[in-house]
């Protein structure tokens, strides 16, 4: 065995970041931590909403880079590929996640390896290359057209010019498509569409 998993846990309700800490600080194989120190960091929330994706993004920010394993109290399939695409490398609904689950989950991350519970897995594999966002809608011919251009390198005069558009149409439909699924900007769009099978 090799040296224990550095995991710290961040969470917004304190009780729930003390209960979370109990849990991992009696596994053999990790070493809590404080969140610079740490190769998996886990986000304890009750919902997923844009500011629990933002702390995600934020965490996968910090110098050292680390892994996060969100522990939820709900998840929706939708959910699921969110914080997947803000870079998640674990999902766990907070009911099911016993020192076992959890510390599987952290260790997995710490191996870069994504682990999902298996009715999340089964839900986003049956909506591969259909979007999943919250609005549940997917991705019309225009707006898959002008974020293949932006996939590409492309500006947006140029999209504009290359699909006949204004360049203000151009705005409007990659404006749309980061509102809707509440993203922060075009490189997000492109890596989420990537990740979701919609490119």
């Amino acid at each position: 065995m090799g040296a224990p998993v550095p995991v710290s846990v961040t969470a917004l309700d304190p009780v729930l970041e003390a209960g979370t800490r109990s849990t991992l600080v009696n596994c053999a194989d990790l070493a809590v931590c404080e969140p610079d120190e740490a190769r998996v960091v886990v986000l304890t929330v009750d919902r997923l909403g844009p500011s629990e994706l933002d702390m995600v993004r934020t965490t996968r920010a910090l110098r050292q880079g680390p892994a996060v394993v969100l522990l939820a109290g709900a998840l929706a399939s939708g959910d699921a590929l969110h914080a997947l695409a803000a870079g998640a490398r674990g999902l766990l609904l907070r009911r099911e996640a016993d020192a076992t689950r959890l510390s599987h989950a952290v260790l997995a991350a710490a191996r870069d390896e994504c682990t999902l519970p298996p009715d999340l897995l089964e839900a986003v594999l049956d909506r591969t290359g259909a979007a999943t966002g919250w609005a549940g809608n997917s991705l019309s011919e225009r707006e898959r057209s002008v974020l293949q251009l932006v996939a590409d390198g492309h500006e947006t005069s140029e999209i504009a010019h290359q699909l006949a558009y204004s360049p203000r149409t151009v705005t409007s439909v990659m404006h749309d498509i980061t509102q809707r699924f509440r993203l922060r900007n075009r490189a997000h769009a492109v890596a989420f569409a990537l990740r979701a099978g919609l490119l």
